[in-house]
């Protein structure tokens, strides 16, 4: 056969042998005999060369192997790609064996070859041997920058890679044959990738000018990695500047942009850049995309837009992807849907530790500790080992249902016999379980034997505890640690107030309230949705913006009414002491929830279900209002608060008054 003709034989068989090798002893040495001239070292670097990036890696070194058995001279073509093929089975004494044969054909200082060897290293974890070679090489090209940038990049060593970076900007100019070193946009990915992993905003911010100075800022992958390292920064403002400045837009860029807005609360600004990315059919949404879409709505509550984009997850096919079909499960949890979200889960043919884990945690964020447990112990049973999220989810839905015993084991087994130390997650949720029980010392004992610093969602659970079971000498204690962990919190001083109100100590209610009023600390706006006909109603703490608002105070007015004749009382402690008991009375029928709850009852069909979200954690007297609003209209009321959803119905709560 001639040598022309060899990559077209290797392009249509490699594949086939890769597939046929081990089922019937198909041996590469004997094709490669039978078909090409076994004498010609080119046919024999076609063939390693178009297995290595067909991703044959393993036969690729086989076939470098069966060359060098018939003693034929390798070139510096041979080299790269057999090297490449040893990173990519991370294959170290594969790869120390072929750094050893282009040591002896002396081509150790080619710089393809030394590239490929520190991005072998590397790869294989031996940062140290990457680097001598790095150091070793007399005239670096930006390939070899590039390769052990990406190697400290790749260990976690970002620190040394920005380090390596400076070190390049010198050298270049410097250099006097600056092309042999001019950096390109691969390089550039690899910078930005390690300043995305340093906690130094300016570093990110240094190297953005200079990629804008260079003019790789309309590099589509730069661009990509651009948006992700300013969002690990919490900066998600510049992350949308950075997309929207793209001339060029790839499926990373839309899929990026839309789970930075998700994960960072920008739900509604989420859906809306998936609707600008639908219009745009030069760019196909995937099952990546589908997963953060699929988040923001879970992060909204709206189950409308939910069953939509399930039924254009299964148009594609994507129900049976496992990432996919997890945030199909979690977005109907959160969307108050636990039913739907168990028969996702049960259509599932592979589930992975995430998707057990998403369906734990909406049994328990819903009340139902006792499925939620059974979920977990199915799990087990299918040989799934549960993972640290797992525990976090079990530990939960204990403390959603006040089960101690069963939150005691779980926490005392997750690490002598599933190797799960506890963190702070689980630290947190059994602190939240004993106080709310009532075993308050025993939360106090948890925290001071922790094996971790206690942050303030632990003090915080303990502090609600103490403001719940009444007892000031924790709650002084909690609040202490919280005014230095989170000093601008107004949401700690309000607890502690209430404390001293409850304990009839109104001297430290009165400095309490007037540490706040001094130093400006307020409480976050609380806020309410719902969704009705199609369109989302936002509601705000006194709200008088809705078309409607006259009609939902007067409607709300008549509930009030209704359920002060069935023994209705206004938690008043729940609102500042230093004004009036009308102006408490009324503080307190404002609430966003309430105007949320009206607004429905009126706008609904009878006899419907009504779903309120609300960002903060419901207010006790909200909790008493509802409960007895679904008595007084005979409706189910579901409200999803910071913590968990509660099911009202015939003036009870799925939570009993245990939240």
């Amino acid at each position: 056969m001639k040598s022309s003709n060899c990559i077209w034989v290797v392009t249509r068989v490699s594949h086939k042998i890769y597939r046929n090798h081990y089922s019937t002893n198909t041996n590469l040495t004997t094709w490669f005999n039978k078909y090409v001239d076994k004498t010609n070292v080119s046919s024999w670097n076609s063939v390693i060369v178009e297995l290595a990036r067909s991703g044959d890696s393993l036969e690729s070194l086989r076939a470098f192997s069966s060359m060098r058995k018939l003693s034929l001279t390798p070139t510096r073509t041979t080299f790269p790609c057999a090297i490449k093929s040893c990173s990519a089975l991370l294959d170290l004494h594969s790869g120390k064996q072929t750094h050893q044969q282009a040591l002896i054909f002396g081509y150790e200082q080619d710089l393809f070859v030394s590239s490929a060897l520190i991005d072998m290293y590397s790869k294989c974890g031996e940062l140290k041997d990457a680097r001598k070679l790095f150091d070793e090489i007399s005239q670096r090209n930006i390939v070899s920058w590039t390769s052990m940038i990406t190697g400290y990049v790749q260990n976690n060593n970002a620190r040394e890679a920005i380090l390596l970076f400076k070190e390049f900007l010198i050298e270049e100019s410097a250099s006097e044959n600056s092309d042999n070193v001019f950096i390109d946009s691969v390089a550039m990915v690899s910078v930005l990738s390690a300043c995305s992993r340093i906690t130094n905003k300016s570093v990110t911010e240094g190297v953005h000018g200079f990629v804008t100075k260079r003019g790789f800022d309309n590099d589509v992958a730069v661009g990509n990695i651009l948006i992700d390292a300013y969002a690990k920064f919490g900066d998600v403002g510049v992350s949308r500047k950075v997309f929207d400045a793209m001339v060029v837009k790839d499926t990373i860029s839309w899929n990026s942009i839309i789970a930075v807005c998700a994960q960072n609360g920008l739900a509604t600004e989420a859906l809306d850049v998936f609707k600008e990315m639908v219009m745009d059919y030069d760019v196909k949404y995937n099952a990546v995309t589908m997963s953060a879409v699929l988040l923001a709505v879970s992060h909204l509550g709206v189950l409308r837009v939910g069953k939509c984009v399930h039924d254009q997850v299964m148009k594609m096919g994507l129900e049976q992807n496992v990432v996919v079909g997890t945030s199909i499960i979690d977005m109907y949890n959160k969307c108050g849907r636990v039913e739907l979200a168990r028969n996702a889960f049960n259509r599932m043919k592979e589930k992975n530790v995430r998707s057990w884990t998403a369906m734990i945690a909406g049994y328990g964020m819903h009340s139902r500790a006792k499925e939620a447990l059974e979920v977990f112990y199915n799990m087990m049973r299918a040989g799934v080992r549960p993972n640290f999220i797992t525990f976090v989810s079990v530990l939960a839905a204990c403390s959603h249902a006040g089960l101690v015993l069963e939150g005691w084991h779980w926490f005392k087994t997750m690490s002598y016999e599933y190797n799960v130390e506890p963190g702070i997650e689980h630290y947190g949720c059994m602190v939240d379980l004993l106080g709310r029980s009532g075993h308050l010392k025993e939360a106090y004992d948890l925290i001071m034997c922790m094996k971790v610093k206690p942050d303030f969602v632990i003090w915080g659970s303990l502090l609600g505890a103490c403001r719940v079971h009444k007892n000031v000498e924790l709650g002084v204690i909690a609040a202490k640690k919280l005014f230095e962990l989170d000093p601008d919190n107004c949401g700690y001083h309000v607890l502690l107030s209430n404390i001293y109100a409850d304990a009839g100590r109104w001297k430290d209610v009165e400095s309490t309230r007037s540490l706040m009023k001094n130093r400006k600390l307020t409480k976050p706006p609380g806020f309410s949705l719902v969704e009705l006909k199609d369109k989302v109603h936002v509601f705000l703490v006194g709200d008088k913006e809705h078309p409607q608002h006259e009609k939902i105070y007067e409607y709300l007015n008549e509930l009030i009414m209704k359920i002060q004749e069935i023994g209705y009382v206004p938690n008043m402690t729940m609102v500042l002491h230093d004004v009036d008991e009308e102006e408490k009375e009324m503080t307190l029928r404002v609430h966003s929830e309430k105007l949320a709850v009206a607004f429905a009852i009126i706008n609904s069909a009878p006899g419907s279900r009504i779903q309120v979200i609300k960002n903060l954690r419901i207010c006790n007297d909200c909790h008493t209002v509802i409960k007895l609003i679904s008595k007084v209209v005979g409706r189910e009321i579901v409200v999803r608060d910071s913590k968990r959803f509660h099911y009202f119905k015939d003036g009870l709560c799925s939570c009993g008054d245990y939240w």
